[in-house]
């Protein structure tokens, strides 16, 4: 069962993403019939970087799908940027014996250092089938199903349409819930292309 901390915490979470979409939406640039319902798709695998009991094994592949619903390509301005994200979902599949299989989706920010080299920066939720509580097996224990998701990616364009980027990518629980926090963190390369 949920304590009231953690309800608390969730609600004001989603009350603030809520206020955060809603003020993203006031700025948003209306999407055309022609423009694709995808912005971009990446492919591509990471592993765990994670130590001692917190290590999973194997490797994990993973898609993630980026959507423009602000207009973020046609943003200018810091804060213009900062209010009109992509918006990312996507999921990594365990092939180890004690890894985590993941749902996650949130909003991207991405920074051109160069015409062909970029920064990203993500933060979102999760939903895992990893283990909760210590069991005694190796592997991260994870005290609740829902958790915080944030990567880092920094790439290279080699096309208006190809790129590569490294990625490293945290989940965990903030505390918020009754139960260990061993959480997750994976670094690994991502292949996208951008339609």
């Amino acid at each position: 069962m949920l304590s009231s901390t953690w309800l608390a915490a969730r609600n004001s979470i989603l009350g603030s993403v809520g206020a955060f979409a809603l003020l993203a939406c006031l700025g948003a640039t209306p999407v055309h019939a022609a423009e694709p319902i995808f912005d971009e798709l990446r492919f591509g695998a990471t592993t765990s970087i994670g130590d001692g009991d917190n290590q999973e094994n194997g490797v994990f592949p993973s898609v993630t799908v980026f959507f423009d619903p602000f207009g973020a390509d046609s943003a200018t301005g810091f804060i213009e940027k900062v209010l009109r994200p992509r918006v990312h979902a996507g999921a990594s599949i365990a092939t180890g014996s004690n890894g985590v299989n993941q749902v996650y989706g949130g909003f991207s920010w991405d920074v051109d250092i160069t015409e062909r080299f970029f920064v990203e920066l993500g933060a979102g939720g999760t939903v895992h089938d990893g283990d909760l509580n210590d069991d005694g097996t190796n592997g991260p224990k994870l005290g609740c199903r829902l958790m915080f998701h944030e990567y880092a990616a920094a790439g290279f364009r080699f096309d208006d349409h190809w790129n590569l980027s490294a990625t490293v990518e945290h989940s965990s629980n903030a505390n918020l819930c009754n139960g260990p926090n061993d959480g997750l963190t994976r670094s690994g390369l991502m292949l996208g292309y951008k339609f």
